[in-house]
């Protein structure tokens, strides 16, 4: 085989060793995800090697998705690290094999201080998987090394188990889009998750229109706005919302008769409507769900504060 051959290859046994693990979940899953959601503490992950590798990421997306949670390497338990582990927390053991010493060698201190342990491994029968008050099967019918040794599936079938863990302990936890937000300030995501109308909205030289105004004077109004829109507004109320395509579709309709019209005639009586604190996310579910391209920001008293279109929202 070429080098693409075993590439290919390795990709097709590693989604089979995924798509082995549904058969292992049992109920010893279920009874992982309570105890980790009971948990009055932190979730501490330990492995070594790659399995601490894959532990660490573990750690880092539980944190991300609502359930507190650290990597700890269990040779550094042994030099004064164990102190960060209370009688609140779980910890996850990670070993492929089950049998690896150093983190045998730290079971018995959890034990003694009858923390629960949530065991993963690739080995019912391994001493790790004994001691665990639940066990996590991971194991694989081979690796996609083609010398059958390096932690290839094994690896990627213990992640995948671990963002099941994360995935279900969000539903678990009910979190939402506006929590994975706080975890996640500093990047694009977080901006776009914390971002709101008021941050967006344009609001200075509105197209705003009485609704008796003539669609030849409209369309000069709607020309210079540069939103493809016009808001009619009377005595401080909104009343309706001409677009660029309301406009189109009239002139087809009446021909030579569009100038004898008004706004009134034309206009959405209804516009979709968010508050300033509405965040740009659920503003976009809106305009997708609605097919509309800009939304009206108003008050409590439904006045026009100001527009959000499509184009605001792609921060």
């Amino acid at each position: 085989m070429n080098a693409r051959a075993y590439g290919i290859q390795c990709i097709k046994d590693e989604a089979q060793a995924l798509l082995d693990l549904i058969p292992q979940m049992d109920e010893q899953f279920d009874r992982a995800v309570e105890l980790m959601y009971r948990c009055h503490g932190k979730v501490i992950v330990t492995g070594v090697g790659k399995s601490g590798h894959i532990g660490a990421k573990i750690a880092a997306t539980l944190s991300s998705t609502g359930t507190p949670s650290f990597f700890i390497n269990p040779l550094d338990v042994f030099h004064g690290d164990l102190g960060v582990i209370t009688r609140d927390d779980v910890v996850l053991a990670i070993s492929n094999s089950g049998q690896t010493d150093e983190l045998l060698r730290f079971i018995p201190l959890l034990l003694e201080q009858q923390i629960p342990i949530v065991a993963m491994t690739g080995n019912v029968q391994s001493l790790l998987a004994k001691y665990a008050q639940c066990h996590l099967n991971v194991g694989v019918s081979r690796e996609a090394c083609p010398l059958n040794l390096a932690p290839t599936c094994s690896t990627t079938a213990t992640l995948a188990m671990g963002d099941a863990l994360a995935v279900a302990l969000m539903e678990r936890h009910h979190f939402q889009r506006q929590d994975f937000a706080h975890f996640h300030p500093g990047g694009e995501l977080g901006r776009r998750l914390l971002t709101t109308a008021a941050d967006v909205m344009r609001t200075t030289d509105l197209p705003v229109v009485p609704p008796q105004t003539r669609l030849g004077d409209a369309i000069i109004l709607v020309s210079k706005g540069k939103l493809g829109l016009a808001v009619a507004v009377e005595e401080g109320r909104i009343t309706g919302l001409i677009t660029d395509g309301d406009i189109r579709r009239a002139m087809e309709r009446w021909q030579a008769a569009f100038f004898e019209h008004t706004v009134n005639d034309i206009m959405t009586r209804r516009p979709k409507t968010v508050r300033a604190e509405t965040k740009i996310t659920e503003i976009q579910e809106i305009m997708n769900k609605y097919k509309v391209h800009s939304v009206l920001v108003v008050n409590a008293d439904e006045q026009l504060l100001g527009v959000v279109d499509h184009y605001s929202c792609m921060i």
